[in-house]
């Protein structure tokens, strides 16, 4: 009965080691900075779409910064959206939508659609219409040289 409550102890100790292992390292990791992190791929966002369509490059899960002159700025509610459009499609253009991390929504509606702009964030993957690109922030534009 006493190496019983000895054992039932030590695993008590051991699952509360553990717990606190999972919370501090897997459940309470902190969040990527995706305005410093360094981009996994940089590349035109031509040929980025192109090779996202043609399944030649699977961009989903890296940090990529591509550049070219975008076509719109979209804006809904509090979510700022740059596109680039490459095709016209049934249900509207296709090409590459990144949404604007809160600090960079003010640029990013006052982009014109003739400059070149370099933006970088985290690429979603591809939807079968779009490269969908997340917490994007703008590098650089002629306006913030």
């Amino acid at each position: 009965m006493k190496n019983f409550k000895r054992v039932l102890g030590i695993l008590f100790v051991l699952g509360i080691l553990l717990a606190a292992y999972i919370w501090f390292f897997v459940i309470n990791k902190p969040h990527r900075n995706f305005e410093t992190a360094k981009p996994d791929i940089t590349m035109n966002a031509r040929q980025c779409y192109n090779e996202a369509s043609e399944n030649k490059l699977h961009p989903g899960g890296k940090v990529l910064e591509i550049y070219g002159v975008p076509s719109s700025v979209e804006k809904s509610d509090s979510l700022v959206v740059v596109v680039f459009a490459f095709k016209e499609g049934m249900f509207g253009s296709s090409g590459i939508r990144c949404s604007m991390l809160p600090d960079n929504q003010k640029k990013a509606l006052a982009l014109s659609t003739s400059d070149t702009i370099y933006i970088k964030g985290f690429c979603a993957g591809y939807n079968g219409t779009d490269v969908v690109m997340e917490h994007c922030s703008i590098i650089q534009s002629p306006k913030n040289k």
